[in-house]
């Protein structure tokens, strides 16, 4: 079976996911866009499997409450900015990209572990609504 997921497409044999990233002459029918091309060093092709992952895993079915649908799919996005970050790490050079990249994992773990105890029932947080306030958001 084959699913599309945003701008890449996955084929699901025998419940594994084998990435069918085609060649740039290959054309994604909805958009008409050439697909990008085959990864061809390690960092492409931790990348690219990085973002198919968190792609995938943040398409969910809806539970019908914003709030818990929200937490659960920032979770995966979440995870793939560490995975990336981590790459940059393993793989960057820039000094400035790594120091970034240090932050982000930091930053994006303590998240995913605040929106995993929000989802578990954790203790709720004061109320605070983003509101609009002369064409601006304001807390």
């Amino acid at each position: 079976m084959i699913r599309r997921l945003g701008s890449h497409a996955f084929a699901f044999v025998a419940g594994v996911g084998i990435s069918l990233i085609g060649a740039a002459a290959m054309t994604n029918a909805k958009t008409q866009r050439a697909l990008p091309p085959a990864p061809t060093t390690s960092f492409d092709v931790a990348l690219r499997t990085a973002m198919i992952q968190m792609d995938a895993a943040m398409c969910l079915t809806s539970s019908g409450d914003p709030d818990r649908d929200f937490a659960r799919a920032m979770i995966p996005h979440h995870l793939g900015a560490v995975e990336m970050a981590r790459l940059e790490l393993l793989f960057g050079g820039d000094a400035r990209l790594r120091r970034l990249a240090q932050g982000i994992i930091v930053e994006q773990s303590q998240e995913i572990a605040l929106l995993r105890t929000i989802l578990d029932g954790g203790a709720a947080a004061p109320e605070m609504r983003l509101r609009p306030r002369n064409g601006e958001l304001s807390w």
